[in-house]
């Protein structure tokens, strides 16, 4: 891909293939993969060889380099930017000539796939290693291998949905990191409102995506996109936020294990969150308690 492609968008023999609304939009199209090749290249696999005689030590080799493995992150951010270029530009003349030259059966778009498919098949990989692996030295490293791969599968996750957020006017970075993010449903109770919209709030729930920052909550009004591939990915309209600094949780709410509240500036404003599970909900409580302690 990085020599059939993305190198003879800049050679001149080419040059009157590409249409002008393609021409330096290289990053775009291809986002870091070559970072990513590199990685792999130089310092990944050699580390991988070292272990070829004690494949049950492998786990240290993730650990060692869990760092590296964030360039997926910004691979998978890119992926929709460079997936809507793609539909642009698919039938170009200079793609199909591309892959003649290179006698590839399949168009650049499955293999611009490979780094998402990549970072997902590791932890499969690292599972099947641990099953087998249960009692040699390298387990505990194998699982945590698997718990640090795990993580940045749901960093990278957690980012794909928090590109999607339009409407905020502020930069999301200043919020801190995304700790978690998911759908609820939400019911409000404010002190200073009409006793009417009170009355309405208790009954019908609004749908609300909630983004979980270590300085702020969101809450966001999800929206599906109709399309394909990432242009069915939703988008979220932003709604409002609550400062975590002025936040307190209530962790139980009367006749339902799946609710907590969460209250605004000495409860002035109440929001009532519903989980889809149980266990959803404790992961969220968790989370907010560190956060307020």
């Amino acid at each position: 891909v990085l020599q059939g492609y993305a190198a003879e968008m800049d050679n001149p023999l080419m040059a009157h293939l590409i249409s002008p609304e393609l021409q330096n939009k290289k990053d775009i199209l291809f986002g870091n993969m070559e970072e990513i090749y590199h990685f792999h290249n130089r310092i990944f696999l050699r580390e991988l060889e070292t272990y070829v005689e004690y494949p049950e030590l492998v786990g240290r080799c993730f650990l060692d380099q869990m760092e590296d493995f964030q360039i997926y992150e910004k691979y998978c951010q890119n992926k929709p930017r460079s997936e809507s270029l793609w539909r642009q530009f698919s039938d170009s003349v200079f793609f199909q000539e591309c892959q003649r030259k290179l006698d590839h059966k399949l168009s650049l778009d499955s293999y611009l796939l490979k780094p998402v498919q990549r970072i997902t098949k590791y932890q499969l990989l690292l599972k099947e290693m641990l099953k087998y692996s249960k009692n040699c030295e390298g387990a505990e490293d194998l699982q945590e291998a698997l718990t640090s791969i795990l993580g940045i599968l749901k960093a990278v996750n957690d980012s794909m949905h928090q590109i999607a957020i339009t409407g905020y006017d502020g930069n999301l970075n200043e919020l801190g990191k995304l700790l978690m993010q998911g759908s609820f449903n939400v019911w409000t109770d404010h002190k200073k409102g009409h006793a009417k919209v009170k009355d309405l709030a208790r009954f019908k729930p609004m749908q609300r995506h909630l983004f979980l920052h270590e300085k702020a909550v969101l809450f966001c009004k999800k929206r599906e996109e109709n399309g394909e591939g990432y242009e069915k990915a939703p988008s979220y309209s932003y709604k409002h936020s609550l400062n975590m600094a002025a936040v307190g949780i209530t962790e139980n709410v009367k006749g339902d294990a799946k609710k907590f509240e969460i209250w605004y500036n000495a409860r002035e404003e109440v929001y009532i969150i519903q989980a889809p599970t149980p266990e959803v909900k404790a992961t969220w409580v968790n989370e907010i308690r560190k956060v307020l302690t």
